[in-house]
């Protein structure tokens, strides 16, 4: 596939903010001229909701990891099939809450299956396809984990013990400080939204020119 347009990802542990400024983002960017798209994972598609329902409900907590590896691939793959790759190669900027590197992060590292395998099922699910620019909405799990408990509904990953989601933190800047494409930008979340999303369109800015 001849991919045309961009495909921005915001990543980081709970908390930070991500949909919350793929919202601010999305308007910026329309209001650009340009035509974009914002789409979550798991979910954001009729299969990939289901998914969403089955693999993050708090009820679940039972689920063994493979279970919760493999769902969150075929849901990446129904979103990537549906939405992602036809956006990409009309021209759109498409806008993902997450996407593979979640899985590398929180599978890979801290699920401890591996960066390798989690890449080959990745690669599997979105047709070798990587983003052009991934954010890392980068807070202290204590106050991500604050953030998360005052907005409500919080579900099973969030519910995982306080280390679990340091561990995701640690993984994360990891993963942002190992890269070798220029596409990772590390973003203070402890900041405003106002001053989070100025950071972020600046970043986006450059990418477009």
């Amino acid at each position: 596939m001849a991919k045309k347009g961009i495909l921005i990802s915001f990543e980081g542990g709970e908390g930070g903010g991500k949909s919350t400024q793929i919202v601010r983002i999305r308007e910026r960017l329309t209001k650009a001229g340009y035509d974009v798209i914002a789409v979550r994972e798991p979910g954001g598609t009729a299969v990939g909701e289901q998914i969403r329902e089955v693999v993050l409900s708090s009820k679940n907590t039972g689920i063994s990891f493979t279970t919760e590896v493999l769902l969150f691939q075929a849901a990446r793959a129904q979103i990537y099939r549906e939405i992602v790759l036809p956006s990409l190669k009309a021209g759109k900027v498409v806008l993902m809450d997450r996407t593979r590197d979640s899985s590398v992060a929180y599978q890979g590292v801290v699920r401890k299956f591996g960066k390798d395998l989690i890449e080959q099922l990745n690669n599997m699910s979105t047709q070798n396809t990587y983003p052009d620019l991934t954010f890392l909405l980068d807070v202290p799990e204590e106050l991500g984990l604050e953030r998360r408990a005052k907005a409500g509904g919080m579900d099973r990953l969030d519910m995982e013990a306080k280390n679990f989601h340091t561990q995701v933190r640690r993984a994360y800047l990891d993963l942002a400080d190992e890269d070798t494409t220029g596409r990772w930008v590390i973003i203070d979340a402890r900041q405003s939204l106002d001053d989070v999303e100025n950071d972020i369109w600046q970043q986006i800015q450059k990418k477009l020119k």
